[in-house]
C-alpha cells in the first residue's frame, strides 16, 4: 500500500487500524465457526456469543476506517451521501 499510495504518516496508521480491525474480526469468525453463534447461559436460555459482537464491531470500524482512507479513488468522508427518506427518524 505505502508503495502504490502517497500516504502521510496519519494515514499509515489509519491503514495500521484498519489491518487490526480486519484481523480481530476474523479472529472472532474463526471463534463462531468453530463454536457457532450462541451458547447455553447457566439457566438454560440460548445468548449470543461475545465473538458476535466483535465480528460486527470490527466489521463497523474496518469499514469507517477504509472510508475515511479513500485509497479506491472515492472521496472522502466529506462526500454527500445519499438523502434520508421522508420516514427517518418515525422508524420503530
Amino acid at each position: 500500500m505505502t508503495t502504490e499510495f502517497d500516504l502521510d504518516p496519519h494515514h499509515v496508521r489509519l491503514l495500521t487500524l484498519a489491518a487490526e480491525a480486519w484481523d480481530r474480526g476474523q479472529q472472532a469468525r474463526e471463534i463462531i465457526d468453530s463454536d457457532g453463534m450462541t451458547y447455553t447461559d447457566r439457566f438454560g436460555c440460548p445468548k449470543p456469543r461475545p465473538e458476535v459482537a466483535i465480528e460486527r464491531d470490527s466489521r463497523i470500524g474496518f469499514a469507517r476506517l477504509l472510508r475515511e482512507l479513500a485509497l479506491d479513488g472515492v472521496d472522502g468522508p466529506e462526500a454527500p451521501r445519499a438523502p434520508r427518506t421522508a420516514d427517518y427518524g418515525s422508524r420503530r
